[in-house]
């Protein structure tokens, strides 16, 4: 075999592997049809352990990778680290003589008659070492180092990519324990604890029991600030699904033109815009559970996707044409009542059917005043950790019963915000609540309907809106918006627009 072919046929062998220790097991199957090699080992010294760390080995008996390191002597050691530079390969015909040898080939019990080390460079930077090495009465030449010295470009590529490989197995371990932590505080902040399950949740509770070991869909029905955040994580964190993600999508809060993409996700190039590929969040969830908050907003395209999704488990990025397959749960979460929604047909019947398999209805705090107190307690140590308070503050005489005595419309938020505002005030305590119930001024706007000949409703609710707007100046967010004014989301008042023609945004109001 000429030079040519043995540089093929080895390269063929060490970079035909993604292990580096298959490839050094081809390699000295190669090799020891021309030379007496009975051991080969990869090796790269370690100066923040000064020792010799061996990564991978191969011989007669077996092969493997290995993460096992050598301690060295002090002379051993400065011979390690500092190779010699004017030759790749150099060929030990008494390796007893010499420190490194000796010592390495001690430690793993071989008895060597003669060794060949090849240097393994990237460029000035010494990344391992090469080690091959002969038992027995047979013993290498300068043409066995001569050839291996050929090897020298396929051999440092693969050992660069061993140690590229190495590393992004550590750093993946260290993502892998940092998600796990990531996850359980995540789950802790989001309130994996239901306040109240023994009292005033308790038939909220034992649904959620029965329903976390299935995979049925579930609704959860309640008004704003009830929790119905926590019950979807509960249901989560108590089923078999528990080890997977957890994606959580407020509908009312994406923008109708990008809904498809965050939640389907996008091919490259589907659209102006998309630079790379990107998964949905539904993708996203795959192995796990989406949460669908606020499913009152999604427009009428995108529920027709979502039937799908429920349906077969089955979405298509955008722009794409593979259907990629999901194994996710669903919980839907809204604080309207779908049936009218159906009725006028806002909501597509058929999803409805579908996501009603399960509903839970959570109470408002109001109906479910036993409940205050520990929620109180919970919401004063979680919000005294957050505001780093040196101690927790006590509550002031008769503070419990103006809380109680308080109607919460905005329920279990409105709650945790009183009492963040109290520990901002007053961090020492004792707490007051002095502005609890405290009313926010909101603009008196008489809004006369406009004079129209025309019986159709339709027409009435377009004339309507867009007296309403002039009105508001094109404004429709916030709490002077056309959305306040008429008591519905921002989104439905979009949507409702589109559908019946009416333009909006301030250019487009005289």
């Amino acid at each position: 075999m000429n030079k040519n072919e043995l540089f093929r046929e080895a390269t063929l062998r060490i970079c035909g592997n993604l292990e580096i220790e298959e490839a050094l097991r081809e390699l000295r199957l190669f090799l020891q049809e021309a030379m007496p090699v009975t051991h080969i080992f990869l090796q790269h010294y370690d100066a923040a352990y000064r020792a010799m760390r061996t990564i991978a080995y191969a011989s007669e008996s077996g092969y493997g990778k290995l993460d096992l390191l050598t301690p060295l002597s002090a002379k051993a050691r400065e011979l390690a680290a500092n190779a010699p530079a004017d030759q790749d390969a150099f060929l030990l015909t008494e390796p007893m003589a010499f420190p490194v040898s000796e010592e390495m080939t001690a430690f793993h019990g071989i008895q060597s008659s003669s060794v060949i080390v090849m240097t393994l460079r990237n460029r000035r930077d010494t990344i391992g070492y090469l080690v091959l090495v002969s038992e027995g009465k047979e013993t290498f030449d300068d043409d066995d180092r001569v050839m291996i010295e050929q090897l020298k470009v396929p051999l440092v590529l693969s050992m660069s990519n061993a140690l590229k490989h190495r590393e992004v197995v550590a750093l993946n371990d260290l993502l892998a324990d940092d998600n796990r932590f990531l996850h359980g505080e995540l789950r802790r902040l989001s309130g994996d604890e239901i306040i109240g399950a023994r009292f005033g949740l308790k038939k909220v509770t034992r649904m959620v029991q029965q329903v976390a070991v299935l995979d049925s869909p579930v609704l959860l029905m309640g008004e704003t600030g009830t929790g119905k955040d926590v019950i979807a994580n509960a249901i989560h964190y108590t089923s078999s699904r528990s080890e997977g993600p957890f994606v959580s999508v407020n509908c009312g809060a994406i923008p109708d033109s990008l809904l498809d993409s965050e939640l389907f996700g996008h091919e490259k190039g589907a659209f102006t815009g998309a630079l790379s590929l990107k998964r949905g969040r539904f993708e996203r969830a795959h192995k796990g559970t989406i949460f669908l908050d606020e499913i009152g907003e999604l427009p009428l395209h995108a529920q027709t996707r979502l039937l799908r999704v429920l349906q077969n488990k089955e979405i298509e990025r955008v722009g794409g044409v593979d259907t990629i397959s999901l194994d996710i749960r669903i919980i839907a979460a809204t604080n309207r009542h779908l049936e009218t929604m159906v009725e006028k047909g806002d909501f597509r019947e058929d999803l409805w059917f579908r996501l009603n398999v399960f509903p839970i209805l959570v109470p408002p705090l109001r109906d479910r005043t036993v409940d205050i107190p520990a929620l109180i307690q919970h919401f004063i140590n979680m919000k005294a950790k957050e505001l780093k308070l040196t101690s927790i503050p006590s509550l002031a005489p008769r503070a419990i019963e103006k809380i109680m005595n308080y109607g919460w419309p905005g329920n279990v938020r409105e709650l945790q915000n009183v009492i963040e505002r109290a520990l901002i005030l007053n961090p020492q305590g004792p707490l007051q609540f002095e502005h609890l119930g405290a009313e926010i001024s909101k603009p008196v706007v008489k809004v006369e309907s406009p004079s129209t000949e025309s019986y159709n409703l339709d027409n009435l609710i377009s004339h309507h809106i867009s007296h309403v707007l002039k009105i508001t100046k094109g404004r429709i967010n916030g709490a002077k918006g056309a959305a306040a004014l008429l008591g519905v989301n921002p989104s439905t008042l979009r949507n409702r627009m589109k559908r019946l023609g009416v333009s909006y945004g301030r250019k487009q109001v005289p």
